[in-house]
């Protein structure tokens, strides 16, 4: 298995608390950038990163245009853009049409990792109530990287991770817990 060089998130209905969850998991030194897509409304505020950041030890900021990607950092899109990943490893923000019925996108930002990250990169579709995420999972799949999905059972809105797996080989059917356990273990230990 080729080392991963970022982990995408998509997120929707429920996302808070399933955020949290998982990134608490996470050290501020955490080896990995983790770049998510939360559905907001446009116009939202800061409320999402300054929530996370009173939460979680890992650093938590909006992602912002041209902006090169670091580890150590969890990146928020921010509401009403685009958020896409350039081949120079930096973000691009944009304001083209709503794709799934939302901008940001969580298929838009998955496109573009799945082809700059190709096999070294890592999505997970969490809690949502919509289908956005799926076809950007299977991209990230058929690129060669790693599909994780949140257990529908365990989901406050089952429909994204459910629309996720009729499309998608999953990697691994995980619990919320279970998902901030394995991104913990990708953390390399102290030598």
């Amino acid at each position: 298995m080729n080392q991963l060089e970022a982990v995408v998130v998509g997120v929707s209905a429920g996302g808070l608390k399933a955020l949290v969850t998982i990134l608490a998991y996470l050290p501020a030194d955490y080896h990995l950038p983790v770049i998510i897509v939360q559905h907001l409304l446009e116009g939202s505020d800061s409320f999402l990163v300054d929530y996370l950041n009173e939460q979680v030890s890992i650093c938590v900021k909006e992602a912002a245009d041209k902006e090169a990607i670091r580890p150590g950092y969890v990146y928020v899109a921010p509401p009403g853009y685009h958020l896409l990943i350039e081949d120079e490893r930096m973000f691009s923000l944009s304001m083209d049409p709503k794709v799934n019925y939302s901008r940001p996108s969580i298929d838009v930002l998955f496109d573009s990792a799945a082809f700059v990250f190709q096999e070294k990169c890592l999505g997970i579709v969490l809690t949502g109530a919509n289908r956005d995420g799926s076809e950007g999972l299977r991209n990230i799949k058929m690129n060669g990287g790693q599909a994780i999905i949140q257990d529908p059972a365990t989901a406050e809105y089952n429909i994204m991770p459910l629309a996720a797996m009729s499309v998608v080989k999953v990697d691994q059917l995980l619990a919320l817990d279970e998902i901030g356990k394995y991104l913990l273990e990708l953390q390399p230990s102290n030598r």
